[in-house]
């Protein structure tokens, strides 16, 4: 290891600690513009091969992965579909609203709302809760987890940083598909 993770470290972790225990919870949320009631990006300290270590973790509905998988799938259809395809980036005008899209991003766009709809009506795209470990980031280790639930609340963090830390995480291996327009859970 080239350099040193700061996440290992003794005294950044009683800092970490410090400001847990301060706030009464067992987690310090990452204040962040992507934070949102279905994903939330927070830090807690527990073991990883039998070293204490700050997680740098990211908790998000299935809702939220399951629609980032569509969106993801419609994006490389489109990619495929037309030669000139570029990400389609909103921008905002002074006035805050939304720039209207030129006749080709509005054509792809068109594209990729008919391809995630054909996805969830034909119910192709299935998550399920999962948990993923990234012990190569810059800080502590990473994690990403995936849960069936409606809004990631400070209850709902603390409640997965106390199960995983004792081991005890139960996650649910149901595969879920989740409809855009009437909101229904398709199992």
């Amino acid at each position: 290891m080239g350099h040193l993770n700061k996440g290992y470290d003794e005294q950044v972790l009683q800092e970490y600690l410090e400001k847990m225990r301060k706030a009464g919870t067992n987690h310090v949320v990452v204040e962040s513009d992507d934070n949102s009631d279905e994903y939330v990006n927070f830090y807690f300290v527990g073991k990883y091969e039998g070293r204490d270590v700050i997680y740098d973790a990211v908790l998000y509905t299935l809702r939220l992965h399951h629609n980032s998988e569509l969106y993801e799938i419609a994006e490389h259809r489109a990619a495929k579909h037309f030669p000139e395809f570029k990400s389609i980036k909103y921008e905002e005008d002074e006035n805050g609203d939304l720039e209207v899209l030129d006749p080709l991003e509005e054509e792809i766009g068109l594209f990729m709302a008919e391809v995630i709809t054909e996805l969830e009506e034909e119910g192709e795209i299935r998550v399920k809760e999962h948990v993923e470990l990234d012990p190569n980031v810059n800080f502590g280790v990473g994690l990403d987890a995936g849960l069936n639930v409606d809004k990631i609340s400070k209850d709902v963090i603390t409640k997965f940083v106390k199960s995983y830390n004792e081991d005890s995480l139960k996650l649910d291996d149901t595969l879920y598909a989740f409809q855009t327009e009437d909101e229904e859970l398709v199992k």
